[in-house]
């Protein structure tokens, strides 16, 4: 097998492009500045306790060989090290014109099962902002939801753009897509309420049927922020209230519509009311020419 410690059999001999130089750890830079500051690569590299928060990029040769000495002294285990340094020859794989196969060849040299290869190569994806290849690989059936928080609040915040809209709306096929495929359970509050405002501006249906899922205090949250979504959208209104208005509600989550229109947040939109007369006829309390009176203009 090859021996990754040594630097020559690793990396390209000088005369190759090096892609940290001035330019490239500059991209590189305004890719980590575009994602919160915090790259896949720096989080990997923190959870193995290599270098101190600035190690990647590497700056010029020197740089990469300080780097790839940290990394093979590291107490991290052998794959993950070649892992690491898979990951950096996909760097050297993207500057240099035909895609060389650097990094596919030390794979194969060194043994790295294929899951590490698909989980790298996906963040690596991530990290350029190549989402629609990242979740190609990191969707894939042999990887564990590594980062999946993180995966999630970044595919987000960082939506397709539906540019034949005239409103030019958030496309958040990605995210979902990568939800669906991964079904990972999120440990941070901050990445189910991201996804669950990305299910319930795309699908009503099913992002009811996902609050539901969880216990009661989180399960009202997410009915409260469903209605907030459908309240947001004036211009959905007819269409997406009645999808809401339709569902068997239970018992709470009738408490929690009526509550939330008629006292909380939501009695400060102008749709409240045509939400609540549209759930009136559903439900028998009220006659559907009184809804459709306050229903006009909404589509």
């Amino acid at each position: 097998m090859l021996d990754y410690t040594e630097y020559n059999n690793v990396f390209p001999s000088p005369g190759f492009i090096n892609p940290y130089d001035h330019k490239g750890a500059s991209a590189i830079e305004t890719f980590r500045k575009s994602l919160g500051g915090v790259l896949f690569v720096d989080r990997v590299l923190s959870q193995l306790s290599i270098g101190q928060g600035t190690a990647y990029p590497p700056r010029g040769e020197n740089g990469l060989r300080s780097l790839h000495q940290q990394i093979c002294q590291s107490s991290a285990s052998s794959i993950q090290k070649i892992s690491v340094l898979y990951y950096l020859l996909l760097d050297h794989d993207d500057v240099h014109p035909g895609r060389s196969h650097w990094a596919d060849s030390f794979a194969e040299e060194t043994g790295l099962p294929k899951k590490y290869q698909i989980l790298m190569r996906g963040l690596w994806h991530m990290d350029r902002m190549e989402f629609k290849y990242a979740i190609e690989n990191l969707t894939h059936p042999s990887l564990p939801t590594e980062f999946a928080d993180e995966i999630t609040i970044t595919l987000v915040r960082h939506p397709l753009v539906n540019k034949r809209s005239s409103t030019s709306q958030s496309d958040y096929t990605l995210a979902l897509a990568y939800f669906h495929a991964a079904q990972p359970v999120f440990t941070s509050s901050e990445a189910l309420e991201l996804l669950f405002g990305a299910l319930a501006r795309t699908n009503v249906t099913e992002a009811h049927d996902f609050s539901r899922r969880y216990p009661e205090w989180t399960r009202q949250q997410l009915f409260e922020r469903l209605v907030a979504s459908i309240l947001e959208q004036p211009e959905k209104l007819g269409a997406r209230g009645k999808e809401l208005v339709s569902a068997a509600l239970t018992g709470e989550e009738e408490s929690w519509f009526q509550e939330y229109l008629r006292h909380g947040e939501g009695r400060k939109s102008k749709g409240a009311n045509v939400l609540l007369r549209m759930r009136g006829v559903v439900t028998g309390r009220l006659s559907s020419t009184a809804a459709m009176e306050n229903l006009a203009g909404y589509p």
